[in-house]
């Protein structure tokens, strides 16, 4: 607070900011409650200047390895989070043995999945997944929300899978995983949603149905009435995260802050208008791969310069919004593409551009892996992207029209 202060008063200028506020803000909460005081991360280069390193978890006097006093400026070198746990591992003789049953399915990115080998020992910080998703085999409805929106425009999206870090969010932030349900450790699920959430919910929206312990299930009850559960709050929260009015009112704060949820409207019918919307989405982005086709026009014109040379045609992977368009290659292209489907966006692209980015042929950058396993190739996948930008152009035309609603109904509120 003193330092934002003297900047801002003292330096006359409003650009100030500090990585805690986002990367560590649920750590130093977790610390200020538990020991009653939190902590801030300093440059590595800062121990040089310490009268006192505490270290926890390694034994330096014991290690067989001298360490120049220039190991802090390490040079430049290919290097990942992945390779920091398994060399470490690798250094103390350990040995790791196949488990075709450890490949699981992991959201990658928007819209599309990719397959991941799920072991404790090779995956670096896993966090809690194993909270939510198990050994990677659990199924479980989860809204993603972005831990740094500061670089892109806020988005956020449903899963099932385990995620990839970075999967809405960039690497200074990470992706936050809020599920349904989560496990404990023998597997078991409990709820997710808070007792305290669902008496707000309930007070709010006056659904004394809710507290009745005759009243079980979502539905019971005479005609219409259904008492507020939590799953329906999941949803709610879930549409309310969607509400381009929400998106627009709130641009500043989500780039900083944890998402808060207002509570639209004071009767049920309210609520269940939201939650009803939050649902649909969930389905659709949930279950995309199970959406209908959206019928695009086809067109195929043989490139006879590469079938001449005994070669596939040329991956290109470029959409085209202003003529409705995708080209997939030299020889393909897909039209009718409807204006919606590039209106919705997940941060700075549209869920097609996504997909596209995806399944471009890019060349490793490391030479051993562009050598031995640069085996992928745009024409082996070609129908799969084919039905899949069509099932993702039917998301995005729903999902515009949920939101629109939304939107709508947001201007009586």
């Amino acid at each position: 607070y003193l330092f934002q202060k003297l900047v801002r008063t003292g330096f006359g200028s409003n650009n100030v900011d500090h990585c805690t506020r986002l990367c560590h803000a649920s750590s130093l909460t977790a610390l200020l409650e538990g020991v009653g005081s939190g902590a801030v991360s300093n440059p590595v280069n800062d121990v040089q200047h310490a009268g006192l390193i505490l270290v926890i978890g390694s034994n330096p006097t014991a290690s067989t390895r001298a360490s120049p006093p220039s190991a802090w400026c390490a040079p430049p070198r290919p290097s990942s989070w992945a390779r920091r746990s398994v060399k470490r591992n690798l250094e103390k003789g350990r040995q790791f043995q196949f488990d075709p049953t450890h490949i699981v399915v992991a959201n990658y990115r928007s819209f599309v999945t990719s397959w991941m080998y799920k072991d404790p020992d090779l995956n670096e910080m896993p966090n809690l997944t194993k909270q939510i998703f198990g050994n990677g085999n659990t199924r479980t409805p989860c809204i993603t929300v972005m831990g740094d929106s500061s670089g892109k425009p806020y988005f956020c999206l449903a899963i099932d899978h385990v995620p990839d870090y970075n999967f809405v969010s960039p690497a200074s932030g990470g992706t936050q995983t809020l599920p349904l349900v989560r496990l404990d450790q023998h597997g078991n699920k409990f709820e997710n949603i808070t007792d305290w959430a669902l008496k707000q919910f309930t007070a709010h929206y006056n659904d004394t149905a809710s507290t009745n312990p005759a009243r079980t299930g979502v539905g019971a009850g005479k005609g219409n009435l259904k008492k507020i559960t939590k799953e329906a709050i999941f949803h709610y929260c879930y549409a309310v995260l969607h509400n381009p009015a929400y998106r627009e009112k709130y641009a500043q704060n989500l780039k900083r802050e944890f998402p808060r949820i207002p509570l639209y409207g004071t009767s049920l019918p309210d609520f269940w208008q939201w939650a009803a919307w939050g649902e649909a989405l969930m389905q659709l982005h949930i279950g995309y791969e199970q959406a209908t086709p959206f019928p695009f026009t086809r067109t195929d014109t043989p490139d006879t310069k590469a079938r001449a040379a005994g070669m596939p045609p040329k991956a290109l992977l470029r959409s085209d919004p202003a003529a409705g368009s995708i080209t997939l290659d030299t020889e393909t292209t897909l039209r009718g593409v409807p204006p919606e489907a590039w209106t919705y966006t997940l941060g700075n692209r549209c869920a097609i551009d996504w997909v596209l980015d995806q399944y471009k042929e890019k060349k490793p950058k490391d030479p051993t892996i562009r050598e031995k396993f640069d085996t992928y190739r745009f024409c082996d996948y070609k129908e799969k992207v084919i039905d899949l930008l069509m099932r993702v152009t039917t998301v995005s035309v729903e999902t515009v029209r949920i939101t629109e609603a939304m939107k709508a109904a947001s201007r009586t509120i």
